[in-house]
């Protein structure tokens, strides 16, 4: 019933996640409780203070009555504290309260610092009187003195730096008292901290992190583990350790079992290939070459993320992708200071991390949906990373320290360069990645895709085959995409679909027939096996087993997959004046387009439909008034017999699949051939197609997209193209049985392209002028 009165001077805790609080408190004396008054809702007593604070006073009277016991314990004391390292500041600081407290008051000073138990402390609280405090501390501080000697003698004698205020506490076992789990853990911690700054000063980090990192492990020597800091400061010196300032793979830079080895994970890509040798040739030639930083464009699923990690696999380098897909936080990329609670290095920074080398192939996946938020914009903090001039010294916020960053491999992905920043832009070598045609997909299914999905459902070719001209109905009817993704699902639906099959023959052979099977489920086995895929075969009943390998063909599809989603656009026989075929560019690829255009009588006003974009609907003005400008050249007149073509007259035109939007100036020479048939009454050869932007002096401009274009007139059947003179150049990138196949016309003016789309010409015809009186 005997405890001490205290004064609280601090409180601090809270209350999530759960209470914790830490009550500091300045002891004031002892008290003996004579009645405890109440309980709740908390204690109240009547006491008696036991030792008065006045009694320190008079030093001399107190000497006088203890004498020679005093001195005894002052003498042990300080021998203890000698033992101990007097450069830490702990400790010389114990040493000048010895000799500056009154000796009444260091019995309860050293029990409170030396390693004793609970129930001893008790004890010197209980006692009173001075003369029995001294006795019962004397013995404590002998012990420790003791188990402090046996310490230093079984341990290697250490360096003075690592000495530590934590050795006035000596091992348990030595002083044959019972240990506690916490004791066990702060030596354990003890031991990592040494274990930490020996990896610090054996580390290859460069000497501006050495130097921050050794400043740092000081603190951490000095400071309480209960403190906040400490687990951040820790966590920071791990990270320091663990990353890779000097380790690197090294590269495989043989150039032709690197190209086999693209060549076999990616069919065509020849860009993207080309420019993967070109670096591994001057790697060859200069072992420091810094790292490029490529940006693959194009749209979903033609293989940007995938042939990035081919690279890293060519090069024999480690991968690692960050996904920067709505991002709008700059922490992200250049992570948080150690000032805020929770800070963590940024994506680049942990990446490094985690592949533990400093040459690494990144890929920031999705570059063109970064965000911007009121945390900073990640575009802007990706400039320093992506910048070869600057990323040699790369500065995160939280190691506070610069990285080199120069060698790694930084590849970005995109499906379109409008939404990235031109800053951005420009530090990026833009690589395009157009979508496959049909027959690259043809070629990538059956070289990836039909083996990926057999082995992912069991199958073997000798259970199941894909002819190619399944293969390419599958492309054409129920898939319309630039890449391959759609097309990978649809064969996981042709291989589920056999899986079944084959199931149900494995258990057929393995179940014998038994005579009992009731006719009722005769029925509904014959029910269930017309259900499914027979008519893969009209002859071969696939349930009783099935023949094998299943053939896949026209009819099994449409039982599989269902009836096909998208018709084929095919060149049609043109009936009519006022219709001419376009090519148009798409993310998914090239179409034909079909325009159309009919006149009416009316005030001379011209109707677009069709879901067109500005650019389009200036294309048709432009074409309208080139036409009007040269109606008599080409005795172009409008139902009146009049020349000028708008006159008492509205014109209509269309340009069918009016819910896609389109846009773009390559429908020109499309719209004057439309209109010139229309004005003329003559028909368009029904197998040419067209494209080319158009100016208001009939010249004829160069568009983009010519491959997608030529390959969609070559599907469709058309035999003969007109493109722009100086798109010439372009036809190179054309299969050579594509371009024999067709016949190109290059035009430079909309003369020779009026010429080339009718038959027999579209020349000026001389006419007669009539001369009219004047009297």
């Amino acid at each position: 019933r005997i405890g001490t009165a205290a004064l609280a001077v601090q409180v601090v805790g809270s209350n999530w996640p759960k209470p914790h609080y830490t009550l500091l408190v300045t002891g004031l004396c002892r008290f003996q409780i004579l009645q405890l008054l109440k309980e709740k809702p908390y204690p109240v007593a009547e006491v008696e203070q036991l030792d008065r604070l006045e009694q320190f006073t008079n030093q001399h009277k107190s000497e006088e009555e203890l004498g020679e016991l005093s001195e005894q314990f002052y003498k042990y004391a300080v021998q203890l504290v000698e033992m101990l390292d007097m450069s830490v500041p702990a400790v010389a600081k114990l040493r000048r309260l010895l000799d500056n407290l009154p000796r009444e008051a260091l019995p309860d000073i050293l029990t409170s610092i030396i390693r004793t138990s609970n129930q001893e402390k008790l004890q010197i609280l209980d006692a009173v009187r001075l003369e029995e405090r001294f006795k019962m501390t004397i013995p404590l501080l002998v012990r420790q003195i003791e188990g402090l000697k046996l310490l230093q003698k079984t341990r290697k004698p250490k360096q003075d730096d690592d000495k530590r205020v934590v050795a006035i506490r000596p091992n348990r076992r030595i002083s044959h008292i019972p240990s506690t789990t916490e004791d066990e853990e702060e030596e354990e911690d003890h031991d990592d901290v040494v274990m930490l700054e020996k990896k610090i000063r054996t580390s290859s980090m460069s000497e501006q992190a050495l130097k921050v990192c050794l400043k740092e492990i000081k603190r951490l020597k000095k400071m309480p583990q209960s403190m906040p800091e400490y687990a951040l400061t820790r966590n920071y010196l791990e990270l320091m350790v663990e990353l890779p300032w000097n380790k690197s793979t090294k590269d495989r830079l043989e150039i032709r079992a690197a190209r086999i080895l693209l060549d076999n994970d990616h069919y065509a890509m020849e860009k993207l290939k080309k420019r993967v040798l070109e670096y591994l040739a001057v790697r060859q030639l200069k072992n420091n070459l810094k790292g490029p930083i490529l940006c693959f464009v194009g749209p979903p699923g033609v293989g940007k993320t995938s042939v990035g990690r081919s690279i890293a696999k060519t090069l024999g380098r480690e991968f690692h992708r960050i996904a920067l897909g709505g991002v709008c936080d700059q922490s992200d990329i250049r992570g948080h200071r150690r000032t805020y609670v929770g800070s963590m290095p940024g994506r680049i920074i942990n990446g490094l991390k985690t592949v533990g080398v400093n040459n690494p192939v990144f890929l920031l996946d999705e570059v063109d949906k970064l965000g911007k938020s009121l945390q900073g914009d990640p575009a802007a903090a990706l400039l320093e990373v992506l910048d070869p001039e600057q990323n040699h010294s790369f500065t995160d916020h939280y190691l506070n320290v610069a990285f080199d960053l120069s060698q790694v491999l930084f590849i970005a992905t995109a499906n379109t360069t409008a939404t990235i920043p031109p800053a951005l832009l420009d530090r990026m070598e833009i690589i395009q990645v157009p979508g496959y045609t049909q027959e690259e997909k043809i070629e990538i299914a059956h070289r990836h895709l039909i083996p990926k999905q057999l082995e992912q459902h069991g199958l073997t070719p000798q259970q199941i085959q894909i002819p190619q001209v399944t293969t390419l109905d599958i492309i054409t009817r129920y898939t319309r995409e630039a890449g391959v993704r759609s097309l990978d699902r649809k064969l996981g639906a042709i291989c589920r679909a056999v899986a079944v099959k084959v199931a149900e023959g494995q258990h057929k052979e393995t179940k014998p027939d038994r005579p009992e099977v009731g006719e009722g489920e005769d029925c509904k086995e014959h029910v269930t096996e017309d259900a499914k895929t027979e008519s893969i075969s009209d002859t071969a009943d696939l349930a009783l087993p099935p023949e094998m390998p299943i053939l896949i063909d026209f009819h099994a599809l449409k039982d599989i997959l269902g009836p096909p989603m998208y018709e084929m656009e095919v060149s049609e026989r043109l009936s009519q004046p006022g219709v001419a075929i376009g090519l148009a560019w798409t993310p998914l690829g090239g179409e034909i387009m079909f325009v159309e255009a009919s006149r009416m009588d009316g005030e001379g006003q011209l109707t677009l439909t069709g879901q067109l974009g500005d650019v389009m609907k200036e294309s048709a003005h432009l074409a309208i008034s080139w036409l009007r400008s040269n109606a008599k050249r080409y005795q172009l007149t409008n139902a009146s017999g009049s020349f000028d073509l708008l006159d008492n007259t509205d014109i209509h035109l269309h340009f069918p699949a009016g819910a896609v939007t389109k846009d773009g100036p390559s429908a020109g020479v499309t719209i004057v051939t439309c209109l010139a048939s229309l004005f003329s009454g003559r028909l368009v050869c029904s197998d040419v197609a067209m494209t080319g932007e158009i100016t208001l002096r009939g010249l004829v401009l160069p568009v983009g997209g010519i491959k997608d274009k030529v390959l969609a007139a070559h599907r469709a059947g058309l035999k003969r193209i007109i493109i722009p003179q100086r798109n010439e150049k372009d036809l190179e990138e054309i299969a050579v049985n594509v371009r024999q196949d067709l016949t190109f016309v290059m035009a430079s003016c909309l003369d020779e392209v009026l010429n080339a789309a009718f038959d027999g010409g579209f020349a000026v015809k001389p006419r007669v002028e009539r001369l009219n009186s004047k009297l």
